[in-house]
């Protein structure tokens, strides 16, 4: 497996190579609260209001805070992407780069459902450096895999209570959720009647060609239509005209007849273009093509967070082994919103085709994946009264 994938490469050409013979890192226990970066009914990085104002064609608009909803009747269970700049192989469990994470790309969902959010020994950025490199760092994938199933038994057996989930990921975070659903959720019909949904965005999910399931997944498909359960949401992110180069790390499936799964986020099953609503971090420090964005005419953004409703637009394309999500903005003359937004990977003054925009696979599209946790737990709710 391809574990160079993995990091969030806006960081890579930073990120120290690890010690020959690093610390182990010691193992989490998942009875503790302090080994979850998000529980409910407790005040964490999940239950913070975020600041966040509306950016239109018209500029500027209000400015409101982030909602937790009370009691709601749906889990979510979240994994982050790869984030750690720590020394070794696999993070420590002291987080810092993962708070961040989980509050740009997961908080937002406590408005719709109870957060869950495990901290993991994932595989560090200095591991991915190493394995470019030549190291073998199965044992590090396996270790982070390790803490996730251990995190999720502990879900099960102490918290989920026999309620419905959805599970949440991104990057790494999406590959240790795959390995999950494959391993264990797939194997144990019982629970995986309650997966409401799987959103796994910025990681390859393999299928046939033509087919909804067959390679990643043996029994759980891609969705197909909006309101559909028990299946995936996957993409990976490419700028519209920016096709997926042969060779890449996201978009391309190495084995002839099987190509990149991708299903839009607004609209699961649409072949066209269909507008996102978008979440972004507007004071990120992130390299962007072009330099920094002006967000609008008007100035500078009156809150870290904006949300975008129909700036951008995405379309899915699979062309033999190719598959992702194409990315096009809809800045019009005479605007006042931005005609430029974010994602591609930046490393040493360059963009790596290959990468398209992973790092907006999140943002891109919150919005609509927030709408459609909240109407699975509004199901969920009416559900469980009768």
């Amino acid at each position: 497996m391809r574990y160079r994938y993995l990091l969030t490469a806006a960081a890579f050409a930073a990120a120290p190579l690890p010690a020959q013979t690093p610390t182990q890192p010691t193992a989490p226990s998942y009875a503790s609260d302090s080994s979850w970066l998000c529980l409910p009914g407790r005040k964490d990085v999940c239950s913070t209001p975020l600041a966040t104002t509306a950016l239109n064609p018209n500029g500027y608009g209000s400015t409101g805070l982030s909602t937790v909803a009370n009691n709601p009747p749906l889990d979510c269970f979240y994994v982050y992407p790869t984030v750690s700049r720590d020394q070794g192989l696999n993070s420590d469990l002291n987080p810092s780069e993962e708070t961040g994470a989980a509050q740009s790309q997961f908080a937002r969902f406590a408005g719709v459902c109870r957060t869950f959010a495990p901290l993991y020994r994932q595989m560090t950025l200095g591991a991915v450096a190493a394995y470019a490199t030549g190291a073998n760092i199965d044992a590090a994938a396996a270790l982070a895999y390790r803490d996730v199933a251990a995190s999720w038994r502990n879900y099960l057996a102490t918290k989920n209570n026999g309620r419905p989930f959805v599970l949440i990921g991104h990057s790494q975070g999406s590959l240790m959720l795959q390995m999950l659903i494959a391993r264990e959720i797939e194997k144990n019909p019982a629970v995986a009647a309650r997966m409401k949904l799987a959103i796994l965005p910025g990681f390859n999910t393999i299928v046939p060609q033509g087919k909804l399931v067959g390679g990643t997944f043996k029994k759980t498909p891609l969705c197909r239509r909006p309101g559909e359960t028990g299946c995936v949401i996957s993409w990976v992110s490419f700028r519209d005209r920016n096709v997926p180069p042969a060779g890449a790390i996201f978009g391309v499936a190495e084995q002839p007849g099987m190509t990149v799964g991708c299903v839009n986020p607004a609209r699961p099953g649409a072949r066209d273009w269909v507008p996102l609503d978008s979440y972004w971090y507007a004071r990120s420090a992130l390299p962007v093509p072009g330099g920094p964005i002006a967000w609008s005419s008007e100035g500078a953004p009156p809150s870290p967070y904006l949300r975008t409703e129909g700036l951008a637009s995405a379309k899915c394309v699979n062309d033999g082994q190719r598959g992702y999500l194409s990315i096009r903005t809809n800045h019009a003359p005479g605007q006042k919103w931005t005609d430029r937004i974010g994602g591609e990977v930046g490393v040493l003054n360059m963009f790596l085709p290959g990468w398209g925009m992973h790092l907006a696979d999140m943002s891109e599209a919150q919005g609509d994946l927030i709408r459609q946790v909240g109407e699975i737990s509004a199901r969920s709710r009416t559900a469980a009264r009768c």
